[in-house]
């Protein structure tokens, strides 16, 4: 009678073997549906990193675009004089200094012409800035139609301007500034029910490849002196009864 017991024992005792590893198996199977589910929740949290980055990198371009071109624009205006829409003296100044390093590398040559407005402050104080500024305005108009696209009109302050021309001899130099001279003497105003003409005296100074930009400007300017001495015959400020 005892060895049947012993067989039911065994039976028992491999019975519960059995369901223990049934038991300790059931985790095994629910676990991989788990790790999926978290695999995928961590793709997608990184897929809406990535987007956000781009999106922020994007953001980020565009405002650095903006920036770029606002700096841009504040330094064309910074070379820009406000009343004529022509460079002012620092914009003039870095237009001579990069054509006088192009003349250096290439041997190449042009002229510098700096021409004064001989009766602006008697026009200013007979009938005020805002005629002034009127003349200024005209000559500016009257200068840009004078010079070819590659040469430079700019204002060096108050009622002196400068133009940088391409290519000229000297004698073609002082010939072209006569023709500035008298393209500005030949503009008449009428203010206050009167008639008035301003003028101009121009100096020349070449420049080549051994030009110094200051140089050339005092140079200029010292030419321009003498022929404003010249001129000086003329009447300061001609008023016509309309």
């Amino acid at each position: 009678m005892k060895k049947p017991k012993r067989a039911t024992a065994a039976k028992a005792k491999k019975g519960r073997k059995t369901s223990g590893s049934r038991a300790k198996a059931a985790p095994k199977r629910s676990a991989a549906p788990a790790r999926r589910r978290a695999s995928a929740v961590d793709d997608g949290a990184k897929e809406t990193v990535k987007k956000t980055d781009k999106a922020t990198i994007r953001g980020l371009r565009t405002r650095l675009k903006g920036a770029l071109r606002r700096v841009a624009e504040l330094e064309a205006a910074a070379d820009t004089d406000f009343l004529l829409d022509i460079p002012n003296r620092r914009g003039f100044e870095r237009e001579l200094n990069r054509a006088i390093a192009y003349m250096k590398r290439y041997r190449a040559s042009g002229a510098l012409i700096v021409l004064d407005v001989d009766r602006l402050k008697p026009i200013n104080d007979s009938f005020g800035h805002a005629a002034g500024d009127e003349v200024l305005k005209a000559i500016a108009s009257t200068l840009t139609r004078q010079i070819r696209a590659s040469d430079v009109v700019g204002r060096l302050g108050g009622d002196e301007f400068a133009l940088l021309l391409w290519n000229l001899s000297e004698t073609d130099a002082k010939a072209k500034a006569v023709i500035f001279e008298q393209a500005v003497d030949e503009l008449s105003f009428v203010f206050r029910g009167q008639h008035v003409t301003a003028g101009a005296s121009a100096g020349v100074a070449l420049l080549g490849s051994q030009s110094d930009a200051v140089r050339a400007l005092e140079q200029a300017d010292a030419a321009m002196y003498v022929r404003k001495a010249h001129r000086r015959h003329e009447p300061r400020i001609r008023l016509v009864g309309s």
